[in-house]
Formats: C-alpha cells, sequence, structure tokens
C-alpha cells in the first residue's frame, strides 16, 4: 500500500512538472496605430493673398513674406487646407532695376502653413503667379517677378526731350537753331534716360498671388477640418 502511495506522488510530480515546462502560447505585440493621412499633390495652385507690401525698393533678401489663403483647396471631398489658413515664406533673391540695364526683379519661396487650429505644416511653395503686380510678370519656373522692359519708354523720353529742344532752337534761331537744338535736346532725353532707373517691382498689401506646392506634403487627417466654414 505504501509502495501505490509514493508511486502514485511521483507520477503527480512529474505531472505537474510537464504541465509547468509546457510552452505557453505566444501572445501578439500590441498593434502601432497611425493617423490616417491626406496629402496635398504636387502642383496644387493655392490663391493666397498677400499680408503685406512687397518692394524692390525697401525690401531686402531674407525678409519674411506673410500671406494668407483666399479659398478653400478641396482633395478627395476633404477639406486640405482651409480659407483663412496662414502661409509663411522668405524672400530668396531681390533686386533693383539698373539704369543702363537689368530689371527689377523679386523671388520669394513659400515654407509654412498654418492652420486656424494652429496646426502647422513645412511645405515647399513657389510663386507661381501674380496678377495684383503691376507692370511686372512672372518669369521661370521657381517664379521670378520681374519688372517689364522699359526701353520703349525711355526712347520716348529721349525723342520727346528732342522734339522739345528743337522747337526752342527753332524759335530762337530760326532753321539752324532747330537742328542745334533737336541735337542739345537728344542728348539731354538720352542722358536722363540713361540715368533713370527702371521701375521697381511692389507688390502691394491685400494683393492677389497664386502659389504652387512643389512637391506632395502629407497632412494628419485627424488635424485638419472636415468642413468649409
Amino acid at each position: 500500500m505504501r509502495y501505490i502511495m509514493v508511486a502514485t506522488l511521483l507520477s503527480g510530480l512529474a505531472l505537474g512538472q510537464t504541465v509547468a515546462s509546457a510552452p505557453q502560447p505566444a501572445t501578439s505585440a500590441p498593434s502601432t496605430i497611425t493617423s490616417a493621412e491626406l496629402v496635398i499633390p504636387s502642383g496644387t495652385k493655392v490663391p493666397i493673398t498677400l499680408k503685406q507690401t512687397i518692394s524692390t525698393k525697401t525690401t531686402r533678401e531674407g525678409d519674411p513674406v506673410y500671406a494668407e489663403t483666399a479659398f478653400p483647396i478641396v482633395g478627395n471631398n476633404r477639406v486640405l487646407i482651409p480659407a483663412g489658413t496662414y502661409v509663411q515664406g522668405r524672400i530668396s533673391h531681390i533686386q533693383r532695376a539698373g539704369r543702363i540695364k537689368g530689371r527689377a526683379e523679386v523671388l520669394m519661396h513659400f515654407t509654412t502653413l498654418i492652420y486656424p487650429s494652429g496646426y502647422t505644416v513645412l511645405l515647399p511653395g513657389a510663386l507661381e503667379n501674380a496678377p495684383g503686380a503691376n507692370k511686372a510678370t512672372v518669369k521661370g519656373e521657381e517664379g521670378t517677378v520681374r519688372g517689364d522692359s522699359q526701353t520703349g519708354e525711355k526712347i520716348g523720353t529721349a525723342a520727346s526731350t528732342a522734339g522739345t529742344g528743337a522747337v526752342i532752337g527753332g524759335l530762337s534761331h530760326g532753321g539752324k537753331g532747330a537742328l542745334i537744338g533737336a541735337g542739345v535736346g537728344g542728348a539731354v532725353g538720352t542722358a536722363i534716360a540713361m540715368l533713370t532707373r527702371g521701375n521697381d517691382v511692389q507688390l502691394d498689401a491685400g494683393s492677389s498671388i497664386e502659389m504652387i506646392i512643389q512637391r506632395d506634403v502629407p497632412l494628419d487627417a485627424s488635424r485638419v477640418p472636415t468642413t468649409v466654414k
């Protein structure tokens, strides 16, 4: 009887060790949940309004640019950029028009979107169009605003001054005086035209311009409004 009890005890201990040493099923690691993303596609054009005046006469390279989106941008039935989103940028290059040659130029790049909620997004943006610019056009892939040529205006100034000199010379000394007066007037007119700078490029506060997004920009969908206010 004693041997039966001992055998039973030993059998129970062995069974317990077997159960204890049996491999336990592996538990899966908690999954990482990421926020859904929206994307502002490369090439998206965004109408914006300048919040300060930019001029080749007073603005300097490195100065900040402040603007605000004028109309909501929507993609895949979702708002990507609501109206009233702030846009920050910087003046990358600026030069005044020369007296003899060279036109006024402004180059700016946009770097940041600040949503009304405070959500901030970095981006590469360039100027695509500047309908609010006076006597200037946008040139090149980077969107340089360049003053229009004034060659015709300078020629007109020289011709006008020459004509005035001819009239004065003719009244003073007859026909010969008219020729002398025309020559003197033409020389003066040319000098005035050559010494006068070309027009400055100026974009006033409130001017409408258009920004283009230069590469895809991912957005956190949970921080972008779902409706247009």
